[in-house]
């Protein structure tokens, strides 16, 4: 069961609202932080610390857009699709043995 523990061992994306923020940009690239706080449905406090773990780890960027005022915005990186991409294929392969198993 290699597959559950490749799951086990990333701490960054076995959180739920850290997962949700990567496979909401994954299709997307790049995203507003009002966006996430709306998506999610988090406080900024929350999703501030979520995204600074992912920044710290690599998988995300965040830097200011100007419009009418600054804008904090998100954007993935290489490494947290590769990351991303690899959790999701290792959640599919042990929901197939499960599924099996049953």
């Amino acid at each position: 069961m290699e597959a559950l523990r490749e799951l086990s061992r990333n701490h960054v994306l076995g959180n739920p609202i850290r997962l949700g923020i990567m496979l909401y940009l994954l299709p997307r690239g790049k995203v507003l932080f009002r966006e996430l706080l709306d998506v999610l449905d988090v406080t900024p406090g929350n999703l501030d610390s979520h995204l600074k773990a992912l920044e710290k780890a690599g998988y995300v960027e965040l830097y200011k857009v100007f419009a009418d005022r600054p804008r904090t915005a998100v954007r993935i990186t290489e490494k947290g699709a590769e990351e991303t991409g690899e959790y999701l294929r290792a959640l599919r392969e042990v929901l197939s043995l499960i599924s099996q198993e049953v």
